[in-house]
């Protein structure tokens, strides 16, 4: 797969293309800072990191491990990172799985499908030169800073999911999969929010790292921190908003069942009351005193309409009907 080298001294890109099997004696000369980044790397790509970075074989098995939690780890003196950028497919967040193993003097990029988009961190590294001097604590600045600006973009996404959810709950016409809507849109958040609450802890342990981290760094890193405090946050409202809206979908039923309710029942009271006068002049027995009366067809129809009107005016003022 496409493996890419560049090589700076004294935070000037001395060679573009630098060929990656001569890091190890870049590495030996002073001044100087590699970048190599492999996409999708295979077997050869990682034999040929390992000889050339003198990696333990512990970073190796780390580097071959997929969709492991965001994590920092010091393996012998090399830095282990592990995070994940987002990126937007048919208004789904897809993670994107970046490894990176950091020294002062070097940065390694490891980029598995879908692949993370590097220009932007790249086009950082190239303007700011004298940043580029502080070593390979700026460009794992610069790279994971590109990571952190992903998440907005995808938190704006869940924003205005959220907000459209909620104007379908309280429309005329609720869609009748609302429900699956908001746990899907939920489910969604969940994973989101999972892939990115260990990197604050990353970043406060990397700020820990004098060596790595130089002091006019440190305030970089910690507003990084701050993106991430603040996109968990951000994540948080949106998931109360989800929940918001689910409340007030099922208060929503609940009133809507309640009307229905309410209505059955005047009906149903309404209807008893004919009924039950029906009933009564319907039984078989030789002995009633209205079976000879004159009037007592019309006397039996015309009891049964005003029962029926004076419960169907209650009800109506009461507002069930």
């Amino acid at each position: 797969m496409a493996v890419v080298c560049r090589l700076y001294r004294h935070g000037e890109i001395a060679e573009e293309r630098f060929d990656p099997a001569k890091v190890s004696d870049a590495l030996q000369e002073d001044g100087t800072l590699v970048w190599l980044d492999v996409e999708d790397p295979t077997e050869d790509d990682l034999r040929m990191l390992q000889e050339e970075f003198s990696l333990h074989r512990v970073a190796m098995d780390a580097i071959r491990e997929r969709s492991q939690r965001p994590r920092v780890d010091l393996i012998g003196d090399v830095f282990f990172v592990a995070a994940y950028a987002f990126a937007l497919e048919e208004s789904l967040p897809v993670p994107q799985e970046v490894h990176a193993l950091v020294k002062s003097r070097y940065l390694v990029t490891l980029r598995y499908s879908p692949t993370f988009d590097l220009s932007h961190a790249l086009r950082r590294w190239e303007q700011d030169k004298e940043r580029a001097k502080e070593g390979a604590g700026f460009l794992l600045h610069a790279l994971l800073d590109e990571i952190v600006d992903s998440y907005f973009m995808i938190l704006d996404d869940f924003e205005l999911a959220a907000e459209e959810i909620e104007g379908q709950v309280f429309s005329e016409k609720v869609p009748a999969n609302i429900q699956k809507v908001i746990y899907e849109q939920k489910s969604e958040l969940f994973e989101f929010r999972r892939r990115i609450l260990p990197l604050r802890e990353v970043l406060d342990l990397l700020q820990e790292e004098r060596e790595l981290v130089t002091k006019s760094l440190r305030p970089d890193y910690k507003d990084l921190g701050d993106n991430v405090t603040r996109t968990l946050e951000l994540i948080d409202t949106v998931r109360d908003l989800l929940n918001s809206a689910v409340n007030a979908h099922l208060s929503l039923a609940s009133h809507e069942l309640n009307e229905v309710m309410k209505k059955l029942t005047s009906w149903a009271a309404i209807i008893l009351l004919p009924t039950l006068i029906a009933g009564i002049y319907g039984m078989n027995f030789r002995h009633m005193p209205e079976l000879d009366w004159r009037w007592g067809y019309p006397f039996a129809l015309g009891l049964m309409v005003l029962g029926a009107g004076i419960l169907y005016v209650m009800f109506k003022r009461r507002r069930w009907l």
